[in-house]
C-alpha cells in the first residue's frame, strides 16, 4: 500500500480474473495462471477480487475440463487477505433457469464453505422475490450480500415511464430492507451517461444508507466519465480491471483511475508500481487467450450500443448464431426486432440471462417468422417462471407463446421459485457412483448434459478432448508464429491460394487448409455449373497452424428448462448413427435446425407420436429448443447421444 491515501478513499473491486477475461476472451483464462499471479494480486489491497460467478463456472467445466470448486478452493488459500466476489445471478445462481430453492440453499452453502466472502446478487428483471432464498442462505452463512439494481433505459437517457429514477430509489429502499450489506448499480452494457451516473448516485446516497457501489462496462466508451462522475457524487466502491485487460466490451483500467485520484480526498492508496508489475503479468499471458479476442473491430467503442443497448457479450453471440445459421446478411433484420420484441416481452434489462433470451428469439423470429420456433425459455419468461417484468408482457405474445405450453395456458404471478420441484435428490440419485462430494452433485443440478460430461473428464470415465487440453504459453506462441509464417508464405507468393487452371483437363487447382496440413485438390467445373473433385486430396505442407474451435464460443451456461434427470449410463443413443438408414427407408427424419448440443430426447424407439408432438430437445444458440415431430407415426431411430453437439441439417431422430 502506498502512503497517498485520501480522507475518503474510494475502495476498489479488481475483476481481471472474472467479469474482464470473461468481456473480452470468452472466460478462458485458467485456474494456472490465476494460481501463478494470486498472492501478488492478494497484496494489492483491493476491497474485494471478483474471481468467481458469471460464466466461469460453465466455462471451466465445458470448455477448460476444470473444476470450478477447486478453482474457488485455489484463490482462497491463496488470497487470504483479500475478500473473494462472485456474481450470483439469484435465483437462476450462475446458470440460465431458475433453480430449485434446495438448489439454491445448497449452492451457497457450498461455496461459502470453500471460501466464498461477498455475493452479488442480482435479477435480470429486478424481481426482487428472485432474492429471497439466496439472501437467507446467505445470511445463514454469514457472508455479505450485496443488492444489486441492473440500470437500463428505454429513452436516450434514465427517465421515461420505466427506468426513472424513482424507479431505481424504490428498488434501492426494497434491498436495504431486505437486509443487504451494500449496493451495486450493474450497467451490464456501458450506457450509464456520467450525468445521469452523477444524478443517480447522489439521489440513492440521499435515500439509502448503504455502500454504494458501480460496475459498468467501456463498451460505449462512456465508462471513465461515468466512474468519475459517480465518485464526485459520493459513490464508495467501484470495479475496475488492470489495463491488459480494460476497455473494450470490458470494465475501466485501474491505473489511469489510481493517478487521477492523486492528492484529493478520494486516494485510493494503492500503489501504483505494485499494479504495473502485476498488468505486466496478465500481458505476459495474454497470448494463452487472445484467440478469443474480438478483433472484427478496429474501435475500442461501439457507439452504437447507445441505440440497441446490447451488451457486447450479447452482440458477439447474436453475430455467431447468425453465422451458424448461414444468415449473416440478416443482421440488421434482427437489430430492428430486438426493439419491438424487447418491449412485448414486458421491456426486461438485457442482462443474463434475459439478454440472451431476448436476442436468440429474435435470431429465431427472423430466421423462421414470429414466434413460429419459441424456445423454453421464452415460454417460461412469459409463464411467469423467470419472476415480474418490468412492464406486462403483451396478451397476444403471451396467447400465441404459451399455446399448448406443458405447465399452462394461464400465466402464474407469484414467486418463481414456489413453482419448482426440489431438484437435489434427483441430482444426487442421477449421479451417484460417479459424484464424490456436495459439488459435483451441484455440477450436474446446475448443467445436467454438460456436467455429466465434465464429471466423466473429472474422473477418467472419458477422455478429455485434445480441444479442451490446456496448453503451455510457449505452445502457444510457436503457433501464433506458425500462423505468421504461414500467412507471410501466402502473401510471398510461396503458398498460392488463388486457383491455378490446368488446360488440359480443365479443373483448377486449390490448396485447401484441413487441420495442421494444407491440401492440393483439384476441381473440374461441369457443364451445369456444379464442381466435383477430379483427385484425390494430397497433403503438401505440415506448417502448425492454430485453429479455431468449431464450436460456438459460449460465456453463458447452458439453457435448462425443468430437466429431467440423466444417468450416467444414459448417454448412448438408442440407434447409432451408422444405423439409421438400414431398415429405415422412407421414414421422416427430423433435422437440427441450426448447430447445437442435444440435451435429451422426450421420447423412446418404438413409441407412438403424432404431429406436432415433442420428440427432443436441443440446445441451439444458448437456448433450449423443443423439436417436434412433422408427421404421425413410429419413432424409429434416435440417432444422437446427449450432450454431442450437432451441425445444421444433421439428422437427430426418424418418424416411421
Amino acid at each position: 500500500m502506498a502512503e497517498n491515501i485520501g480522507s475518503n478513499p474510494l475502495k476498489i473491486t479488481d475483476t481481471t480474473m472474472r467479469d474482464a477475461h470473461q468481456s473480452l476472451a470468452a472466460t478462458r483464462m485458467r485456474t494456472r495462471e490465476m494460481e501463478n499471479i494470486a498472492p501478488e494480486m492478494d497484496e494489492a489491497g483491493f476491497w474485494s477480487a471478483e474471481v468467481w460467478g458469471g460464466a466461469t463456472f460453465d466455462v471451466t467445466t465445458r470448455f477448460l475440463g476444470e473444476d470450478p470448486w477447486e478453482r474457488l478452493r485455489i484463490l482462497k488459500k491463496l488470497m487470504p487477505k483479500t475478500p473473494l466476489q462472485m456474481l450470483l445471478r439469484g435465483q437462476n445462481l450462475v446458470g440460465y433457469r431458475n433453480y430449485a430453492d434446495d438448489v439454491v440453499k445448497e449452492f451457497v452453502k457450498h461455496s461459502s464453505d470453500e471460501g466464498m466472502d461477498v455475493y452479488r446478487v442480482f435479477d435480470a428483471v429486478n424481481d426482487e422475490r428472485n432474492f429471497e432464498t439466496a439472501v437467507q442462505a446467505i445470511k445463514d452463512n454469514k457472508k455479505h450480500f450485496q443488492a444489486t439494481i441492473c440500470y437500463s433505459v428505454t429513452e436516450s437517457h434514465m427517465g421515461g415511464d420505466v427506468f426513472n429514477l424513482e424507479y431505481f430509489v424504490s428498488k434501492a429502499k426494497i434491498f436495504q430492507d431486505m437486509g443487504a450489506d451494500s449496493l451495486c448499480v450493474k450497467d451490464m452494457a456501458g450506457i450509464l451517461a456520467p450525468y445521469d451516473a452523477f444524478e443517480l448516485i447522489k439521489a440513492l446516497k440521499e435515500n439509502i444508507d448503504l455502500p454504494l457501489q458501480l460496475h459498468t462496462h467501456y463498451t460505449s466508451g462512456m465508462a471513465s466519465m461515468t466512474v468519475l462522475k459517480a465518485i464526485e457524487a459520493g459513490l464508495d466502491i467501484v470495479d475496475t480491471c488492470l489495463s491488459p485487460y480494460a476497455m473494450r466490451t470490458s470494465q475501466p483500467a485501474i491505473e489511469p483511475l489510481l493517478v487521477t485520484l492523486q492528492n484529493s480526498e478520494r486516494a485510493t492508496g494503492l500503489d501504483l508500481a505494485h499494479l504495473l508489475k502485476l498488468s505486466e503479468y496478465f500481458e505476459e499471458i495474454a497470448p494463452l487467450i487472445s484467440s478469443h479476442f474480438d478483433t472484427s473491430k478496429a474501435s475500442i467503442v461501439d457507439p452504437a450500443v447507445l441505440n440497441h443497448q446490447i451488451p457486447g457479450g450479447m452482440a458477439s453471440n447474436l453475430i455467431s448464431q447468425l453465422k451458424e445459421a448461414d444468415a449473416l446478411d440478416r443482421l440488421g433484420e434482427v437489430y430492428e426486432e430486438l426493439p419491438l420484441l424487447r418491449k412485448e416481452l414486458g421491456t426486461p434489462p438485457l442482462v443474463t440471462p434475459t439478454s440472451q433470451i431476448v436476442g436468440t428469439q429474435a435470431v429465431l423470429n427472423v430466421l423462421f417468422g414470429r414466434y413460429e420456433m419459441v424456445s423454453s425459455q421464452v415460454k417460461d419468461l412469459v409463464y411467469g417462471l423467470y419472476g415480474k417484468t418490468p412492464k406486462p408482457i403483451d396478451p397476444e405474445v403471451t396467447k400465441k407463446v404459451l399455446k399448448g405450453y406443458e405447465r399452462g395456458e394461464q400465466p402464474v404471478t407469484g414467486r418463481a421459485a414456489d413453482f419448482l420441484e426440489p431438484e437435489l435428490e434427483d441430482a444426487r440419485k442421477a449421479t451417484e457412483g460417479l459424484a464424490k462430494d456436495i459439488g459435483d452433485v451441484l455440477t450436474y443440478a446446475l448443467y445436467p448434459v454438460t456436467g455429466l460430461r465434465f464429471l466423466r473428464w473429472k474422473y477418467g470415465e472419458e477422455p478429455i478432448p485434445d480441444e479442451i487440453k490446456a496448453k503451455t504459453l510457449e505452445e502457444v506462441k510457436a503457433e501464433i508464429e506458425a500462423e505468421k509464417d504461414l500467412l507471410a508464405k501466402i502473401k510471398a507468393g510461396d503458398l498460392p491460394l488463388a486457383p491455378v487452371f490446368n488446360n488440359n483437363s480443365g479443373s483448377r487447382t486449390f490448396n485447401v487448409q484441413v487441420g495442421q496440413e494444407i491440401y492440393q485438390v483439384q476441381v473440374e467445373e461441369l457443364s451445369d455449373g456444379s464442381n466435383t473433385i477430379t483427385s484425390a486430396p494430397r497433403p503438401i505442407s505440415t506448417t502448425a497452424v492454430t485453429q479455431p474451435d468449431p464450436r460456438p464460443i459460449s460465456t453463458t451456461p447452458v439453457a435448462q428448462s425443468s430437466p429431467k434427470p440423466i444417468s450416467a449410463a444414459a448417454v448412448t443413443p438408442s440407434v447409432p448413427i451408422s444405423e439409421e438408414t438400414q431398415g429405415n427407408q422412407g421414414a421422416t427424419p427430423i433435422p437440427a435446425p441450426m448447430p447445437g448440443i442435444v440435451l435429451r430426447y422426450a421420447v423412446e424407439v418404438g413409441q407412438k407420436v403424432s404431429k406436432g408432438d415433442t420428440v427432443l430437445f436441443i440446445e441451439a444458440m444458448k437456448m433450449e429448443n423443443a423439436l417436434s415431430s412433422p408427421v404421425d407415426g413410429v419413432v424409429k431411430a434416435l440417432n444422437i447421444s446427449p450432450g454431442t453437439w450437432v451441425k445444421k441439417d444433421d439428422t437427430l431422430a426418424l418418424i416411421g
